[in-house]
């Protein structure tokens, strides 16, 4: 017998989904071309760290008692969490919200460094544990306290900080992360996102049922990023061999990103006219994962921006040059607009819907 998603919740006597809003920040053409991804290899090598500067979507959560409130990127493609610190001397850190552990009650000492280093640049500090909270879930955890930072691109972010919602596999200094240190039991969310930032919203935890219909849902194939079985790429001209890769859904990345060898040929021949005219004649590209296809239009793909005060059409497929084995197709928020997304932590699947 088959059971639906919401069926099982409430056998498992998990409580209904809380939405928290999320925030969004207009995309800029120059900004979305010079802070593209870039990747780090950290820890085994293995798995890179990389930007989220490019990100359009965040939340605010609470860290210490009383809470003291941060504007963070909901990231599923890393898995720390970390925010300026009030002693921070970097220039970034006086135009953001910073972190003053004297002011918390239920602050923790640690004192471990913390290293993150990413294409564009880096962040330095120590741990600290205190209690963090994201809507009506706490947990109470260990995370980076920056002191300094490194690259041009921490100045003109919005961003507090980061919110890792990966697994714990890849996260820096091994601290497990907010949903694994939530006393939750159901460790899954879900976001529902959209152009217009008043009807943008993550669910927290659990997911909204209402409105949408399941069009699949696939087992994670290897707990780093949220990945996925990416078996096809289809586009005007034919299909890309992706032999070997996984397709990482990633909340913390505005566009699709993957190696030129995958992008290249996928995206050859199609222009997006910066005035967007004529785009409603460009072609779908299709992704399937396992054996369900995902087809995004030339509504889903082409992603507006903004550059002094002009609204503007770019192609929201980007190649970049990538380190070898690094077989991953960044799946970001273009995707994630089209089909609403289910992170599933309890039983390790992500699953799509569609808007009803």
């Amino acid at each position: 017998m088959q059971y639906t998603s919401a069926f099982i919740c409430a056998l498992l006597g998990f409580a209904q989904a809380g939405r928290v809003p999320l925030k969004q920040q207009p995309l800029t053409k120059t900004g979305l071309e010079s802070q593209k991804i870039h990747y780090q290899m950290v820890g085994n090598g293995e798995v890179p760290v990389r930007d989220v500067t490019n990100t359009q979507y965040f939340v605010t959560v609470e860290i210490g008692t009383p809470g003291q409130p941060f504007n963070v990127v909901p990231d599923t493609g890393s898995s720390n969490l970390w925010v300026y610190a009030s002693n921070c001397l970097s220039v970034p850190c006086l135009t953001h919200a910073t972190y003053n552990a004297k002011h918390s009650s239920s602050y923790k000492a640690d004192g471990q460094d913390f290293i993150i280093q990413y294409g564009s640049g880096g962040v330095n500090g120590k741990v600290s544990r205190d209690v963090a909270t994201l809507g009506e879930v706490s947990a109470e955890m260990g995370f980076g306290e920056v002191k300094s930072v490194s690259g041009v691109t921490f100045y003109v972010s919005q961003m507090d900080g980061i919110l890792g919602l990966a697994y714990d596999s890849i996260s820096v200094d091994k601290l497990p992360t907010f949903m694994t240190s939530s006393s939750e039991a159901d460790k899954s969310f879900g976001f529902f996102l959209h152009n217009n930032p008043d009807l943008s919203y993550m669910t927290l935890p659990g997911f909204e049922y209402d409105n949408v219909t399941l069009i699949a849902t696939h087992n994670v194939i290897e707990k780093t990023y949220w990945n996925v079985n990416l078996t096809s790429l289809r586009g005007p001209n034919g299909s890309v061999d992706v032999t070997g890769y996984k397709a990482a859904i990633d909340s913390g990345t505005s566009v699709i990103v993957g190696s030129s060898t995958v992008i290249d040929p996928l995206i050859e021949g199609i222009v997006v006219d910066s005035t967007c005219a004529g785009i409603e004649s460009l072609p779908d590209i299709t992704m399937t994962f396992d054996s369900t296809d995902y087809v995004m239009t030339y509504n889903d793909y082409v992603v507006k921006v903004t550059e002094f005060g002009v609204t503007q059409c770019i192609l929201g497929f980007m190649s970049m040059e990538v380190p070898e084995g690094f077989n991953y197709l960044i799946v970001g928020d273009a995707f994630m607009r089209r089909y609403p997304t289910y992170f599933n932590g309890n039983d390790n699947t992500v699953s799509f819907y569609n808007y009803n």
